[in-house]
């Protein structure tokens, strides 16, 4: 799976016309029409931390059909590899994991495998079905079985105070994934 190309520096999305800045902001949303649209009209930007702030002040200040079709923009965890995005794809580990689905010859792992998707899948549905939107969290390197563990436990939060959770990590997960698209190590 192909890394999704590099943003522009914050200098030059000024420059960007209108389609192209939707575009470069939406790969670090995972598209998010309504959402995006609305940063867009915000620019210019000084910085990249300043872009991260305005979204975070979006995210949590729109309409809550907005706030949902950002949250459910992002895909679920466990989610088939050849369904998400190339930076989904990284974030979730399908990149890191040695021996597909199904391939291994030792049945033990196979079957902690699809225990595993079975889980998330009982999991995402429960989540979907208490809150009415899709369980975000920013993953930072922890296996599927350990955002399973987290999701149980996010089951009883209180609704709004788990949607400004989810809301706070979409845009956490932007500002990775712009470092990351960026090449850098820090937000500038």
């Amino acid at each position: 799976m192909s890394e999704a190309p590099a943003v522009p520096p914050i200098t030059r999305i000024h420059e960007l016309g209108s389609d192209d800045l939707v575009q470069a902001l939406a790969q670090l949303f995972e598209g998010a029409p309504g959402f995006v649209a609305r940063l867009a009209l915000d620019r210019p930007f000084d910085s990249d931390a300043a872009l991260l702030e305005r979204a975070c002040v979006i995210a949590l200040t729109m309409p809550e059909s907005e706030q949902i079709e950002l949250l459910d923009a992002h895909p679920r965890i466990g989610a088939p590899p050849a369904t998400v995005s190339a930076l989904s794809f990284r974030e979730q580990g399908y990149d890191r994991d040695t021996v597909p689905a199904g391939v291994s010859d030792n049945t033990e792992e196979e079957a902690a495998r699809r225990q595993l998707a079975t889980d998330l899948e009982r999991l995402n549905a429960a989540y979907e079905t208490r809150f009415g939107f899709r369980f975000v969290i920013h993953v930072g390197g922890r296996s599927r079985a350990e955002i399973a563990r987290l999701m149980e436990r996010h089951l009883v939060a209180d609704r709004e105070e788990e949607k400004r959770r989810a809301l706070v990590d979409v845009v956490d997960i932007a500002g990775e994934r712009l470092l990351r698209l960026r090449g850098i190590g820090e937000a500038r």
